[in-house]
């Protein structure tokens, strides 16, 4: 098989199959005599080809894998065909939930309770509802305990490729305010 017909059955599985996709799995479909460098090598050739181009579609990459989607640049003509989906606006405490799961990944609920302070159920289950965490497992202690992560769709949601892209967090002093006595 020459190169280009590989890259371009790159390009139909990744169209095709619409999630993020590792390159061993890439790999493993074109079934070919390439190396993973190689495919890396295509896929970052076929993003260039987009991105200097203009194209209405894109590649990027979120952690290990990549994904087609289409151009930012050309959202707004996109909303105007597809009906948009009502997103739930993330309440305050939902936010402070999933900065905790984003920095202290992989975490319990009890973990998160802690930091926190309060109750989490509904909180994680908005944040499960709206694809941002997952179920990553479950730890080897006394109840089995479920283990939280965020997901590929929080990386697409901050416009990061990965965690380390995430802006550090400075250790802060806990500061006791004193109120003056009238």
């Amino acid at each position: 098989m020459k190169r280009e017909e590989i890259k371009h059955i790159i390009e139909a599985v990744m169209f095709a199959y619409g999630e993020p996709i590792s390159i061993k799995e890439l790999n493993s479909i074109i079934n070919d005599e390439l190396s993973p460098k190689e495919i890396e090598y295509m896929l970052h050739s076929l993003k260039e080809e987009y991105k200097e181009s203009n194209r209405g579609i894109q590649i990027i990459k979120l952690e290990s894998k990549y994904q087609m989607c289409t151009n930012k640049q050309y959202a707004d003509y996109i909303k105007k065909v597809l009906e948009p989906k009502r997103k739930k606006t993330l309440s305050q405490a939902t936010l402070e939930t999933l900065t905790i799961i984003a920095y202290k990944q992989p975490i319990t609920k009890v973990e998160i309770e802690d930091i926190r302070g309060v109750k989490c159920d509904k909180v994680l289950q908005t944040l499960l509802e709206n694809d941002l965490i997952r179920e990553a497992g479950r730890l080897n202690k006394i109840g089995k305990p479920i283990i939280y992560r965020t997901t590929d769709e929080f990386l697409k949601l901050l416009n990061i490729e990965r965690l380390e892209d995430l802006p550090p967090i400075e250790n802060y002093e806990t500061i006791e305010i004193q109120q003056d006595s009238e």
